[in-house]
């Protein structure tokens, strides 16, 4: 079968998919992964067609008034401000990157499509093919539950109606900004307005499938989420088996005790560098080794002492069993490979799900209470470091959790639930 794997955002929202990507090529399907144009040549190095998104969106990241952007986005309602704000220069990118979505499925004519959030178009296209469609997400954000509330709103603790009213808050608040788009793109591919916006809802009412690239050992499933949703177990990349260290990394393993990781991705914001000298700081406070990953947020020290070494990036399941604690953002990718290699993580949220990951692996018991990026300091760093890397709880807690990880097939299990709903598909007559 024909599977179009529709993704965009950071590295972090195209490595899971990839990984499912060639999960499904492994069994003997045909697969095109459609993302932006900065991830093109990871996603064929891997040995997946690509499929063409503009790098528009993602650039704005890049810019000051981006990194202003994720520093001043820390809940729900910085999140509809800065939507606001940047409406105009945003509407013709997301124009854009429906159409190159819909180009592409032209091009493939996919069986079936499988969709990140931010892929909005999918399920239409889906709809104007006579196809089936899922969103695959790793994050627990759109299906309502009376367990907890939407993610990026605050748990009040009155209660299930509050937690559902929650999901019924953003569920409006996606379709009054994604209502515009969305009621062009159907008129452009010729299909009828929606009656009603439901982010979960074919346009005839149906469930749409939501298949999470989560591990129960981390957050079990609700008990009232419905049939159409599944938790699979992590969608991991792991490295290639030619992959070989660098030199530098291995002597410096090799020279002492396991070092602290740390690395923010993308999140480094308007300041890497102060950002950088405070992590510097806390490493030598708390008196441990430590590895700085650049990463994308070039997150660049100057100097360093013997004690520290600056990585631009290692597969993080080679690097991750050989570090003593992972300091990170808390995006969802990190925070599950951290927890697979049974490693406390440290984790300093920026804005979005990062906040959620944070409190929620705390209330695990995997890693010290999480430090806000605003409130970041080398010495409260510092104290988590410690925490983190001298606590025996903690550590039999993360040697439990990646103990379950470890003996899952989230790929596995996804393809199967994927093959499953293609043989039910209702194509038209």
């Amino acid at each position: 079968m024909k599977i179009l794997i529709a993704t965009y955002g950071s590295r972090g929202d195209v490595q899971p998919y990839v990984a499912l990507g060639k999960g499904l090529q492994d069994a003997e399907h045909d697969v095109t992964l459609g993302t932006s144009e900065r991830f093109r040549d990871f996603v064929e190095h891997h040995g997946l067609a690509y499929g063409y998104m503009n790098d528009e969106l993602l650039s704005i990241i890049d810019t000051d008034q981006g990194r202003e952007m994720l520093e001043n986005t820390t809940n729900l309602f910085d999140v509809v401000k800065q939507n606001i704000k940047m409406a105009k220069q945003v509407r013709p990118m997301q124009t854009a990157q429906m159409r190159e979505t819909w180009e592409i499925a032209q091009n493939f004519r996919p069986d079936f499509i499988l969709y990140h959030p931010k892929a909005g178009a999918a399920p239409h296209i889906a709809e104007k093919l006579g196809i089936g469609c899922a969103l695959a997400t790793p994050i627990p954000m759109f299906v309502p539950t009376a367990e907890r509330p939407f993610i990026v709103l605050p748990n009040l603790n009155l209660g299930g109606w509050y937690n559902r009213l929650s999901y019924k808050i953003i569920n409006s608040l996606t379709g009054f900004y994604l209502g515009r788009y969305i009621k062009d793109f159907r008129g452009d591919i010729g299909l009828a307005p929606l009656k009603k916006f439901d982010f979960l809802k074919t346009a005839d009412g149906r469930d749409i499938p939501v298949l999470h690239a989560l591990s129960e050992a981390v957050l079990p499933r609700p008990a009232d989420w419905p049939d159409s949703a599944h938790i699979t177990g992590y969608w991991f990349l792991d490295r290639e088996s030619d992959w070989t260290p660098p030199r530098d990394l291995l002597t410096f393993l090799e020279k002492g005790a396991p070092p602290v990781y740390v690395g923010f991705g993308s999140m480094a914001g308007r300041s890497p560098q102060l950002l950088a000298e405070t992590v510097m700081e806390a490493l030598q406070f708390a008196g441990v080794r430590g590895i700085i990953a650049t990463g994308w947020g070039s997150l660049a020290p100057d100097a360093l002492p013997d004690s520290i070494l600056k990585i631009e990036s290692t597969p993080h399941d080679w690097l991750f069993p050989r570090v003593s604690a992972v300091v990170h953002h808390g995006g969802a990718g990190t925070t599950a490979a951290g927890l697979r290699a049974g490693k406390p993580s440290i984790i300093v949220p920026f804005f979005g799900d990062q906040p959620f990951w944070g409190r929620h692996v705390h209330s695990l018991g995997a890693g010290p209470k999480p430090i806000p990026r605003k409130k970041l300091s080398a010495h409260n760093l510092a104290m988590a470091i410690r925490e983190a890397t001298s606590n025996p709880d903690i550590q039999r807690k993360t040697d439990e959790i990646g103990g379950k990880i470890r003996s899952e097939d989230g790929i596995g299990n996804a393809v199967a639930i994927i093959e499953k709903l293609m043989l039910n598909v209702r194509h038209p007559l």
